[in-house]
């Protein structure tokens, strides 16, 4: 069962602190263009502590992570975060345009959407519990580096993106909270022209009643698989030193992490695909490309000046009838689609749902299979780099920085939903859920 929680979370003073001047996109999506833009942008940005600049002389004494804890026990001190007087969960709203992009999750193509759902603690689950799913493989730097933050800060600073099926029902709940009469807590517009809404919900019989609607829910990860594992790392660490000093003790803070949980059964829930470029291969060919590639796909050249609006209207014609990917070279391009069945050598024990996948498609057979580009390789980013924007793989290609791009349709909810159910998982950057969470609307301090 998943078990949600309000808490008592840290928000910055609003006139000691503009929320647009000090709240991030998540840390993993700052760029160091971002980052310097945020460090710019007032001396309480958050970028100070998820992501800090780190010094030539940084040592065991002083380093990113000592400073990060400096910054944040200083800002509480100061009055810069001030803490809610009373337990509460957080209704969240994102209004945002849709992107010129292929969108699943979306029947009609509005000029805006709006994403609801809201903020509190949930407790945190070993995976073989059955109660919280991933979609997505982790990377251990990653999780060593935000595990050095959390034991330097105790604290969790952005959420967790949680997906769960509620038709509904639990948004209702909170829509008095945001009526139009009620003006939001928070209210701002980010650098992607979201609009980010918070209400802070108090009264205990609302809480009780999305705590007992939330009950008998099971819980995707969409955004956050290192931070989840790290805050599961961070537990049983917490957890063995309780035993070990004072013995096995009642539910700790360290228990839960911060989320948001959005039901997938609502509108406004847009996936984006995550486009691959390949860079660095030795012996790379387009023409051997081509002629290799015709024994795992039927392949039809198209206009090699394609721009990306092209390119998104062929993908998702094509998409209707199942897997289909645009290969692009500096000088060709290819529709790859109804895939053959010599491909499924290389698909090894993938089940069914993951080999309908056009990343599972492209990454076994393209990737590895026609490019021979290994695993590991792919994991590590030897050769192959993500863009959100099918724009930016292209120019990748015909500036000459990159030897082929492979644009695709966007992963559907449903297949998510299916696959983490199952207890599988998609390759890494499958799934690339739109808009971000915002860090710093709500922190959840440890102690």
């Amino acid at each position: 069962m998943a078990l949600i929680y309000p808490f008592q979370a840290w928000r910055y003073d609003p006139d000691r602190a503009p929320l647009q001047k000090v709240v991030t996109q998540p840390y993993d999506k700052i760029t160091p263009a971002m980052q310097e833009g945020y460090y710019e942008a007032s001396p309480y940005n958050l970028v100070r502590i998820i992501l800090g600049k780190r010094l030539p002389g940084d040592g065991d004494a002083e380093n990113v992570y000592t400073r990060a804890a400096e910054s944040f026990h200083s800002w509480r001190q100061s009055g810069v975060l001030r803490q809610d007087a009373e337990p509460s969960i957080y209704r969240y709203s994102q209004t945002f345009p849709l992107p010129d992009a292929g969108v699943a999750g979306i029947h009609a193509s509005p000029a805006k959407a709006e994403r609801q759902g809201f903020i509190a603690l949930g407790r945190i689950e070993n995976y073989s519990a059955g109660v919280v799913f991933r979609h997505e493989q982790t990377l251990a730097k990653p999780k060593a580096d935000r595990l050095d933050l959390l034991r330097a800060n105790r604290a969790h600073f952005g959420q967790i993106f949680m997906l769960y099926g509620g038709a509904g029902k639990i948004d209702a709940l909170l829509d008095p909270a945001a009526a139009p009469n009620i003006a939001p807590d928070i209210e701002l517009t980010d650098e992607y022209n979201v609009v980010h809404r918070v209400w802070k919900v108090s009264d205990p019989s609302v809480i009780a009643s999305v705590h007992t609607h939330m009950r008998d829910k099971k819980l995707i990860i969409a955004d956050g698989h290192h931070r989840y594992e790290t805050a599961l790392t961070y537990r049983n660490e917490r957890r063995a030193a309780a035993v070990t000093e004072t013995g096995a003790g009642r539910f700790a803070p360290y228990d839960s992490v911060m989320m948001t949980f959005v039901d997938m059964d609502r509108p406004g829930l847009v996936i984006l695909p995550t486009h691959r470029v390949v860079f660095g291969l030795p012996t790379f060919s387009a023409v051997q490309f081509h002629a290799v590639s015709r024994r795992f796909f039927n392949v039809e050249e198209v206009d090699p000046g394609i721009d990306a609006a092209r390119a998104t209207s062929i993908l998702r014609q094509a998409g209707l009838a199942g897997t289909a990917l645009l290969a692009v070279t500096a000088g060709q391009a290819f529709l790859l689609h109804s895939p053959k069945t010599i491909g499924t050598s290389l698909l090894g024990r993938l089940s069914l749902r993951q080999q309908a996948l056009d990343v599972v498609q492209l990454h076994k057979c393209l990737l590895e299979g026609v490019l021979r580009i290994s695993e590991e390789a792919i994991r590590n980013q030897d050769n192959v780099s993500y863009y959100r924007e099918a724009a930016e793989a292209l120019t990748q290609v015909r500036t000459g920085k990159a030897q082929i791009a492979f644009l695709m349709n966007p992963v559907r909810i449903d297949q998510i939903r299916d696959i983490a159910f199952a207890g599988e998982v998609l390759p890494q950057k499958s799934t690339d859920f739109y808009p971000k969470l915002l860090s710093g609307l709500t922190i959840y301090a440890l102690e």
